[in-house]
């Protein structure tokens, strides 16, 4: 376990995964990462995947 400082009221956080700080509750600042945009997608990417799917399958039904 790494030791991360909290830039607001920098006390120590020892918790890897913890994107907000426990003491003040004021955000960490981290990168989230390939894994947490997997784990947290992005309303934004969700409704275009959606749109994009949507396109697909009318074009299949049109072809067909």
């Amino acid at each position: 376990m790494a030791e991360y400082i909290c830039p607001h009221c920098k006390q120590p956080i020892y918790d890897d995964e913890a994107l907000l700080c426990l003491y003040c509750g004021q955000s960490l600042m981290r990168p989230v990462g390939f894994m947490g945009k997997l784990k947290y997608p992005a309303p934004k990417i969700i409704m275009i995947f959606i749109v994009v799917l949507l396109l697909v399958s009318f074009t299949i039904l049109i072809i067909r």
